[in-house]
């Protein structure tokens, strides 16, 4: 590799009741992470798995994390093309399946929906597939990330 980047986290787990891990439902579930210089993200496992449904978990911070990078590598790419990107929102979804009791995730569809004020509404389009290509987080995963792209030209 011609560069590195190294980035650290910290987990705490915040669940013991008093009994530890004596018993499967004995335990929260609920954990802080934190990385320097940024805020901490309150944690938990999923609610199916008896976690807390009113923090992250694995599931949706990995779903996040594929969301945010591709937005970034999005941003990069139209700033680089001539696209003027006014507006990015776009909401996500994955998909968990169990085979016995080993779970996976088992694929990704990313649906941003982005608003531009000068460029080419079909090279702004086109730009979300090399932004997949470029996303460090979906050049990692052992699944698919789709995306289900819309543009729209504003002005």
């Amino acid at each position: 590799m011609e560069s590195e980047h190294g980035f650290t986290v910290s987990v705490e787990w915040l669940g013991n009741r008093g009994a530890g891990t004596s018993d499967p439902r004995a335990f929260g579930r609920a954990s802080r992470i934190t990385t320097p210089g940024a805020p901490p993200v309150e944690a938990s496992a999923a609610r199916p798995f008896h976690g807390d449904a009113d923090r992250w978990n694995p599931e949706t911070l990995l779903l996040a994390a594929l969301a945010e990078c591709h937005m970034l590598s999005y941003l990069s790419l139209a700033a680089r093309s001539g696209i003027r990107v006014e507006e990015y929102r776009g909401e996500a979804e994955c998909s968990l399946a169990f085979d016995g009791a080993r779970g996976r995730i088992t694929e990704a569809t990313l649906r941003p929906r982005v608003v531009i004020s000068a460029g080419d509404r079909e090279a702004a389009l086109a730009l979300h597939d090399r932004a997949q290509e470029e996303c460090f987080i979906a050049a990692s995963v052992a699944f698919p990330v789709r995306h289900e792209a819309e543009v729209e030209l504003r002005g």
